[in-house]
């Protein structure tokens, strides 16, 4: 890997060519960052697996690339993050693609109400970490045989507001008061623990696989446009409403950072997000992040808890 200056931003100009690469882009609705990715890798030669919870959306999202990449090499898979038998079969039906040069993590689900997923977790919890957490493992031979893996998580500045890790058991019965966004920031806190942890496990079995993380700041995709924040108060209040003020993104901007991560020239438990105020916008660079997501004890016991809850233990 070469050296990259934290202070250098990264832009489209900066996207390797893709020809030979395979990139698994979950979270693919026309319009949303997972889109824009698949589009741009599209754009630069790639093959391109689109992957979300309806073939229509995704047959969608294919014809939106092909209009503007005649001839894109494209392919969709059918999962529901949620449900891990989902997750299971999509696993399998993606080993007919062979090798898989990255794997984008782009999924997610934003302050929903409570709710319990057929496997018994939050759904917020099962959707943003526990699923990708399940589908990364059964993928991680095809990553493996790739030579040149990549694992890239999508976290959010939200993660700084988390006032605890999900390290609890999953299935526990849900607290009286749910905190829909207390528990969103928890799951964006696991995807940075998970990709450090994740990097950490990839070198010390010497696998040719890396994992990265990237954050949008605060783009305009219909995620955030469903997301409700009445009743918002304290740290969450001052994210969300200063964003809104003026500071607010396309949705194919917000992908850039996850681009960067991507297919950058980067060592592995890099995270990248805008360079902007407050990481809120602008063109991406290596960015930081809080004490908690760094706190090696919290990442090894969300993986404990993790292979547990999934009934997988990998690598």
């Amino acid at each position: 890997m070469t050296d990259l200056r934290t202070d250098l931003t990264w832009d489209l100009h900066d996207l390797p060519d893709q020809t030979g690469r395979r990139t698994l882009v979950t979270g693919c609705t026309v319009g949303g960052l997972g889109f824009h990715v698949a589009l741009e890798l599209a754009r630069r030669g790639g093959s391109v697996v689109l992957s979300g919870r309806t073939s229509s959306r995704l047959d969608e999202a294919v014809t939106a690339i092909e209009r503007e990449v005649p001839g894109a090499d494209t392919a969709t898979l059918v999962v529901d993050l949620a449900d891990l038998t989902s997750v299971r079969g999509a696993a399998t039906e993606a080993a007919a693609y062979g090798p898989i040069h990255c794997l984008v993590n782009n999924a997610g689900v934003m302050a929903t109400p409570p709710r319990r997923t057929v496997d018994g977790f939050d759904l917020q919890l099962a959707t943003n970490h526990l699923g990708p957490f399940l589908l990364t493992g059964l993928l991680l031979p095809q990553l493996v045989e790739s030579g040149d893996g990549r694992v890239m998580a999508v976290s959010s500045l939200m993660h700084r507001v988390a006032n605890a890790a999900p390290v609890d058991d999953p299935r526990a019965p849900a607290t009286r008061h749910y905190q829909r966004w207390q528990t969103y920031a928890r799951t964006k806190l696991a995807n940075l623990l998970f990709t450090f942890e994740l990097d950490r496990r990839l070198r010390h079995a010497d696998l040719p696989v890396v994992a990265t993380a990237a954050h949008p700041g605060y783009a305009g995709t219909h995620l955030v446009v469903n997301g409700q924040t009445g009743g918002l108060g304290g740290p969450v209040a001052s994210i969300v409403h200063g964003a809104n003020r003026a500071v607010s993104q396309s949705a194919a901007d917000g992908a850039l950072p996850l681009l960067m991560a991507a297919t950058a020239d980067i060592p592995g438990s890099t995270y990248c997000g805008p360079g902007g105020f407050r990481e809120l916008r602008g063109l991406p660079r290596l960015v930081g992040c809080s004490r908690r997501a760094r706190d090696e004890h919290l990442q090894a016991r969300l993986w404990e808890v993790s292979e547990q809850a999934v009934g997988l233990a990998w690598p």
